[in-house]
């Protein structure tokens, strides 16, 4: 029951009533008329093959670099005379690298990606498992070792080397202060030497590399290390990070960094290609 305010000769009346209250038609809705939030949650993503696990898993291992790599790799092998089964094996072991690279980059950074929003994380934005991708890495590495050392044992070396300043310019306290280009260029360094010690069947070929071109590899590793911070100076910035190329990218400004950084990358490589033909790549 309920009362009902009415207004006769100037006083207001209360009279009760034994109509059932009832929430006014502009109001909010009951509580179990309202939907359940966690049912609208957990309610399943229309089906999409962009959202299948395999899918995703591979845009986690960052595709286009490891292509691009990979590729970058096979030519210069190319050049150096390697035989085609050579070349199929150089350019498998760096994609594999590659993948498990790109694999670990977004496990390492998926909380930090989610915050800032970043487009194309499939484990930050929580749609890939990150369980499911730390077994996929730890496959990718069962893989590369033997395919590294399959190059030879000191290619296989200088390859893995590689990898591991990869990873170490992964971490957060390494890529975020002022020698954050030291193991890209560490990590560039090495391919000379993971080519010129090839093989095939883990065979001991080859010689040391030439001093002139792991130098010039080295400085194309932080071309490259400037063209990909490009796409995250923003966020960098607002965690306060100090590395070299934000410096630079808040005193030239990011179009002016990326022509820059553009010149850069492809003078080294012209000269890395003038430097292999006329020294050639080993000693």
């Amino acid at each position: 029951m309920v009362a009902i305010r009415r207004r006769r000769r100037g006083e207001d009346v209360v009279e009760p009533t034994d109509e059932p209250a009832t929430a006014p038609v502009d109001g909010p809705a009951p509580a179990e008329d309202r939907p359940d939030e966690q049912a609208l949650e957990d309610e399943p993503r229309p089906f999409s093959l962009r959202n299948l696990t395999p899918v995703l898993v591979v845009r986690a291992a960052h595709p286009r670099q490891a292509l691009v790599t990979a590729l970058g790799v096979g030519v210069a092998a190319a050049l150096a005379g390697r035989p085609t089964r050579e070349l199929l094996l150089v350019m498998s072991t760096v994609l594999v690298g590659q993948a498990c690279l790109g694999w670990f980059n977004d496990l390492v950074d998926r909380r930090r990606d989610a915050r800032h929003h970043a487009a194309g994380k499939p484990v930050a934005d929580g749609r890939l498992d990150p369980g499911t991708v730390w077994f996929v890495l730890a496959v990718g590495v069962f893989v590369v070792v033997p395919l590294a050392v399959a190059n030879g044992v000191y290619a296989g070396t200088a390859y893995l080397a590689s990898l591991g300043a990869a990873v170490l310019g992964t971490w957060i306290w390494v890529r975020k202060g002022f020698f954050s280009w030291l193991p890209w260029a560490a990590s560039y360094g090495l391919l000379p030497a993971f080519l010129s010690y090839g093989g095939w069947g883990g065979q001991d070929n080859g010689a040391p590399p030439e001093v002139l071109v792991t130098v010039l590899a080295a400085a194309l590793g932080i071309g490259v290390h400037f063209l990909r911070a490009l796409w995250g100076l923003v966020p960098d910035n607002a965690d306060g990070w100090t590395y070299l190329p934000l410096k630079l990218g808040l005193r030239l400004g990011a179009s002016r960094l990326l022509w820059v950084s553009s010149v850069y990358t492809v003078g080294v490589l012209v000269a890395l290609a003038f430097a292999a033909t006329a020294v050639g790549l080993s000693q």
